[in-house]
């Protein structure tokens, strides 16, 4: 089976595609378009908007090789009735009337993914209530059936769900490399902080490398 390698921090990081997947986390319309959840907490979209072409990129490279592609979604349902109160006291604007519809909502159109990075047939989507995508999900059990060990990872928020679901692999097992420059954050300050939580320490919660080291492989 061959084996690639990606030039990254701490160290290069090898993997083959049969057991790597991509996971593209919330690039939802409610995280990177005006008017969503993301701007409803006072935050500047721009970082998490001006990523999509980059994830594009990164996108069909993967389809290109045929990689297993995840892709997830955080909503609540129509009810909230899986919306802990003191999320909803620390975000109130959950569940209320936006220009994309209700925000956070599954179903809503804000809270689908953006148009560019729209899902394909035979690519999972993972709709989960929280920060973190293997919290009261499936998602452990379809990586483990697809006998996937690395995770390449892409998405918003940074230092919110993506860091939050790369812990949670590493606890599981599983090798992360998220990409830097198909991440965002809405403060370029936290977007610093979370890759140099990741790779620091020998890569304590995994690697981080650019999309063009990515790209220069998948190509």
């Amino acid at each position: 089976m061959a084996k690639y390698s990606v030039k990254a921090k701490p160290f290069s990081f090898d993997f083959d595609f049969k057991h790597t997947a991509l996971i593209i986390i919330d690039m939802q319309r409610d995280f990177c378009y005006k008017g969503g959840f993301g701007e409803s907490l006072g935050n500047d979209v721009t970082p998490t908007f001006s990523i999509i072409p980059t994830v594009e990129k990164i996108l069909k490279a993967a389809r290109k090789k045929k990689m297993f592609v995840i892709h997830t979604r955080e909503g609540h349902r129509p009810d909230l009735s899986d919306c802990p109160p003191a999320k909803m006291a620390r975000s109130s604007s959950i569940g209320t009337i936006g220009p994309m519809g209700r925000i956070l909502v599954r179903g809503e159109y804000g809270h689908d993914i953006v148009d560019e990075l729209q899902p394909i047939d035979g690519e999972p989507v993972i709709d989960k209530p929280g920060k973190d995508a293997f919290y009261m999900t499936d998602l452990e059990l379809i990586l483990r059936n697809k006998d996937i060990r690395n995770l390449i990872v892409c998405g918003v928020t940074t230092h919110v769900c993506v860091h939050t679901t790369i812990r949670a692999a590493n606890d599981r097992g599983f090798n992360c490399l998220m990409i830097e420059d198909g991440t965002a954050a809405f403060d370029p300050k936290d977007q610093e902080a979370a890759i140099r939580m990741i790779n620091q320490q020998g890569g304590i919660f995994g690697w981080t490398t650019t999309s063009k080291e990515v790209l220069k492989v998948l190509k």
